[in-house]
């Protein structure tokens, strides 16, 4: 039977090698950092790398879904439901957390539509290309069950358009612009309006 120090102990290469491919990925970029930089920086074999993760590829797809664990899910999802009361304050909150992050010394974009980018030219079947694909469109579900639980009508619709303000914020914040989410909020608000049930006549 294999202990959990074992366990751990076995795992332990693989995590350094995810950690440290985690931080040069979203600073900088999957094809600007190289399979060797990685191996230097997490100090593992070149073997020990590649038995874990065969290709770039591979590394890359880990990358990304824990990039989503923890920027998705654990991050922007986490803060908006805990700091809104309601579905709609909730989805109002990404934007104060998107300002909050555009001010921090380590904003670094979003990795989704940064490998979605570099993989322009590859081919729509490109893995990277879909997966990123795939990781922008479970952001969209998100506020389209938040949009729905507000009551708001074509929640669908109203998902694309929000996500548009939000993928629109990050991309001025990489421009400079530090004031972006406040900016993406208040035509927020204009959509969520636009997007309100009308009321029944009695």
């Amino acid at each position: 039977m294999t202990t959990s120090h074992e366990a751990a102990t076995r795992d332990a290469p693989r995590e350094r090698i995810l950690e440290t491919a985690y931080d040069l990925f979203a600073q900088h970029g999957v094809g600007s950092v190289g399979i060797n930089e990685v191996i230097t920086r997490s100090g593992v074999a070149k073997a020990t790398l590649y038995r874990h993760f065969p290709a770039k590829t591979d590394l890359v797809l880990a990358f990304l879904a824990e990039r989503e664990q923890r920027w998705t899910h654990d991050f922007i999802e986490a803060e908006a439901l805990r700091r809104g009361d309601t579905p709609t304050e909730q989805l109002l909150a990404i934007f104060d957390v998107f300002d909050e992050w555009f001010h921090r010394t380590d904003f670094e974009g979003c990795s989704f539509i940064n490998v979605l980018l570099e993989m322009h030219g590859h081919g729509s079947e490109h893995p990277l290309g879909q997966a990123s694909a795939q990781y922008l469109d479970n952001i969209r579900v998100i506020v389209r069950d938040l949009a729905d639980r507000a009551g708001l009508t074509a929640p669908q619709d109203f998902a694309h358009s929000w996500h548009i303000l939000m993928k629109g914020s990050i991309v001025a914040a990489a421009e400079g612009d530090t004031i972006a989410a406040r900016r993406a909020r208040t035509m927020a608000h204009s959509l969520i309006d636009e997007h309100r049930a009308p009321a029944v006549m009695s």
